[in-house]
């Protein structure tokens, strides 16, 4: 009796998970929990960026001289001495007691900024940011332009669909690949190119070697000297 009474009870459960009803509430239930976790993921970015921002030990803007450190330098090696200058300079005013230029990470973006006139002639004088987070300097522009703000503002925005996941991803071309392929699996432009090809490899061949039969017959000209040669005329 008690086994009769769970298998009724059972299929009782199941009639209910198959109904149109149970189904909604589950769907529902799962969009919520999805949109729960995209909003606790943003959350501990944010967290983990007023962290990182709690932990700033120092933070300065400064405007780095740099011309009369690469002047002492041959042409081709400005630019290199510029990036060494500047983090000579940031060791001495943040504090860096190793005197460690490997503690000064330079930002991408400022680094172009050095760079993009070439290694003979980098910028005279740059306006920096400066932040200290646990004995290391981070280095970055202080008054970036307006297409060094915008390829900025397009990094996080991508840094931040990545940690959500929401990244978008180009659907892959194969499926119109496939839908023109035949039964051996080749694809019909494929074959129709061979095709053409093999018949101008053809025509090619034969003419070829008509012309060269063509030399090595005695017809023409050819009949008449040697005639003419033997007296026959």
């Amino acid at each position: 009796m008690a086994e009769e009474k769970k298998q009724e009870m059972e299929n009782k459960r199941q009639d209910v998970k198959d109904t149109t009803e149970n189904r909604e509430t589950v769907v529902d239930s799962e969009k919520k929990k999805e949109k729960k976790m995209s909003k606790s993921a943003i959350e501990k970015a944010e967290k983990k960026a007023k962290q990182i921002e709690g932990k700033v030990e120092l933070e300065r803007e400064y405007i780095v001289p740099l011309r009369k450190g690469f002047l002492n330098v041959p042409q081709y090696r400005r630019a290199k001495k510029a990036v060494r200058v500047l983090k000579e300079f940031v060791v001495r005013h943040m504090n860096i007691r190793d005197g460690d230029r490997r503690k000064v990470k330079v930002n991408i973006h400022l680094n172009n900024e050095l760079w993009f006139r070439g290694i003979k002639n980098p910028l005279h004088k740059i306006k920096i940011k400066a932040k200290k987070i646990d004995g290391i300097v981070y280095v970055e522009l202080a008054d970036p332009a307006d297409y060094v703000k915008f390829k900025i503002a397009r990094e996080e925005k991508a840094k931040a669909a990545s940690e959500v996941g929401k990244k978008a991803v180009k659907p892959a071309k194969k499926e119109k690949i496939d839908a023109d392929k035949d039964k051996d699996g080749v694809v019909d432009v494929v074959e129709e190119k061979e095709d053409v090809k093999a018949e101008a490899e053809a025509d090619a061949k034969f003419a070829k070697g008509k012309v060269k039969a063509g030399k090595h017959t005695a017809e023409g000209k050819h009949t008449q000297q040697v005639a003419s040669e033997k007296g026959l005329k």
